[in-house]
C-alpha cells in the first residue's frame, strides 16, 4: 500500500510538472497567439479585437501567477482555448473529434499486433532453432527497422495506387455522412486497413522477439525443467508452467504502450491524412497552432504517465516481490 502511495504522489508530482512546463513554454516564445492572428488577417483586426483575442488565448496583461491560475481553473474546467486552425472552434472540440480515430486505428492493431506477437514468440520459443525461429525474427526485425512512413507510403503505392485495392487516404467515403450505419462502419474498417497494417507490421516484432526471449529464459528454469521430469503434457507445459510467467513483462509492457496509443501514429497518420490526435498535432504545428499543440501535448503527456502508474498496480498485483518491498520493488 504504501508503495502505491508514493507512486500514486509521483503521478500527482509529474501531472503538475506537465501542466506548469505546459503554461510556461509559450509564454516564452517572442509574440503571442493574438499577434500571430492578426498577422493572419493581415491587419484586419481592429486593437480591441486584438484585446479579445489575447484574453480568451489566455495571453493577457494580467500577473503571471494569476494566468496560471486561471489556465488550471481552464483545465479543470474543460476551456482549454480556441484552435487557430479552426478558429473560433474550441481546442476540446477538435481533440474530442480526433481522439476517437486515434484510439480506434492504433489501439485496435496495437491489441491485434501484442496478441499475435506474443503467441508467435511462446511458439517460437518452444520450437527455437526451427524453421519458424529461424525467418520470423529476422523478417520481422527488418520490417520494424523500417521508418513506419516508408511502410505507409509503400503500402499506398502498391495497394493504394498501383492496385486500387484500398482507399489512400481519409478515415472514410466523402460520398457519405458520417453517422452509425453500416455503409459507414465499412468504408471506416475499409479505410483503416492499410494505417493498420502499417502500425501492425512495424510493431509486431518487439512483441514477439520480447516474448520469446522471456519464454527461453523460463524455459530454463528448475521448476519447469522439474515439471518436464515429471511427464507433464507438452500443452501444459508450454502454457501453464512457462507462458504463464514469462508473459508477466508482456502485461507491463501492454500497460505502457496503451498509454502511447493516445498520441498515435503521427507520421503514419499524416500519410494516409488520417483525422486522429497524430494528424491534427502535425497540422497544429504546421499552422502555429499553439493552443491546440499544448493540448495535445498536455494529453499525451496525461496518458503516458496514467499508463505507467497503471504498470505499477499491476506490479503489485501480479509481483508478489513489490508487496513486500522485495527485489522487484
Amino acid at each position: 500500500m504504501r508503495y502505491l502511495l508514493n507512486r500514486f504522489l509521483f503521478l500527482i508530482l509529474s501531472l503538475w510538472a506537465a501542466v506548469t512546463i505546459n503554461f510556461v513554454l509559450p509564454r516564452m516564445m517572442p509574440g503571442n497567439p493574438a499577434g500571430i492572428m492578426f498577422a493572419k488577417f493581415q491587419g484586419k483586426l481592429t486593437p480591441s479585437a486584438i484585446k479579445a483575442l489575447e484574453a480568451a488565448f489566455g495571453f493577457n496583461h494580467k500577473p503571471m501567477i494569476v494566468q496560471y491560475v486561471d489556465y488550471v481553473k481552464g483545465l479543470l474546467t474543460g476551456h482549454w482555448g480556441l484552435s487557430f486552425t479552426y478558429f473560433p472552434t474550441p481546442v476540446t472540440s477538435v481533440i474530442g473529434s480526433s481522439l476517437p480515430w486515434t484510439l480506434g486505428l492504433v489501439g485496435l492493431s496495437t491489441i491485434i499486433s501484442v496478441i499475435v506477437g506474443t503467441a508467435l514468440g511462446i511458439l517460437i520459443a518452444w520450437r527455437r532453432a526451427g524453421l519458424l525461429d529461424s525467418i520470423l525474427p529476422t523478417t520481422l526485425m527488418f520490417l520494424q527497422s523500417m521508418p513506419a512512413f516508408w511502410v505507409a507510403f509503400m503500402l499506398v503505392y502498391i495497394f493504394g495506387f498501383m492496385l486500387s485495392w484500398f482507399p489512400m487516404s481519409h478515415a472514410y467515403s466523402d460520398m457519405l455522412t458520417l453517422a452509425p450505419t453500416i455503409p459507414v462502419a465499412f468504408s471506416v474498417l475499409y479505410h483503416a486497413v492499410l494505417p493498420g497494417v502499417t502500425i501492425f507490421l512495424t510493431s509486431l516484432s518487439g512483441w514477439m522477439i520480447g516474448m520469446r526471449n522471456n519464454m527461453i529464459n523460463t524455459l530454463g528454469d528448475d521448476y519447469v525443467v522439474f515439471a518436464e521430469a515429471k511427464g507433464v503434457p507438452a500443452k501444459r507445459l508450454m502454457f501453464t508452467y512457462a507462458a504463464r510467467n514469462a508473459i508477466l513483462p508482456q502485461v507491463t509492457s501492454f500497460a505502457i504502450a496503451l498509454g502511447n496509443v493516445v498520441s498515435g501514429s503521427i507520421l503514419v497518420e499524416d500519410v494516409f491524412s488520417y483525422p486522429g490526435i497524430g494528424y491534427q498535432l502535425v497540422t497544429a504545428v504546421t499552422n502555429e497552432d499553439y493552443p491546440l499543440i499544448q493540448s495535445t501535448f498536455l494529453i499525451i503527456a496525461a496518458a503516458v504517465l496514467f499508463a505507467n502508474f497503471l504498470v505499477d498496480v499491476l506490479l503489485v498485483r501480479l509481483d508478489p516481490r513489490v508487496r513486500t518491498g522485495g527485489a522487484g520493488a
